[in-house]
């Protein structure tokens, strides 16, 4: 299966309400585009999820593909906050946390997320102007 090899790829829960939110967020503050969007129950988000050996039980959420290297949790999301424009770079300083402390935060929200933020029937659809930053559209 194709994608771009050549981009950092995002793949993130696409009936979470919440997900959603941030995929727009970073969208907007994605500075030079280096992001490319797929949800994990799409056919190039279960490939890829196999492809890295990444079981969607123990991850569900967003998950950073970059280079061929994968972050998850809360590594995933300080990572993705380092290409953003404005003071978001800044929040990769909590990498110096301990790993089981970030994702203990991180799984806290994602196990509450669709009962706080709500939860859609199918995954999102990018507007057309959108539609080139998804990779399985």
């Amino acid at each position: 299966m194709e994608y771009p090899k050549d981009k950092k790829i995002i793949l993130f829960d696409g009936v979470c309400n919440l997900c959603n939110s941030a995929v727009t967020f970073i969208i907007r503050r994605d500075k030079n585009k280096v992001f490319r969007y797929a949800a994990l129950q799409s056919d190039i988000g279960v490939f890829l999820l196999d492809k890295y050996h990444i079981s969607p039980k123990e991850t569900d959420s967003i998950i950073l593909i970059d280079v061929g290297k994968v972050y998850v949790k809360s590594s995933a999301a300080l990572r993705i906050s380092k290409y953003l424009k404005g003071g978001y770079p800044a929040l990769y300083g909590f990498m110096i946390f301990p790993k089981f402390i970030r994702n203990g935060v991180y799984d806290f929200i994602a196990n509450y997320r669709y009962k706080w933020f709500g939860k859609k029937d199918s995954c999102m659809i990018p507007t057309p102007e959108l539609k080139s930053l998804f990779i399985d559209q």
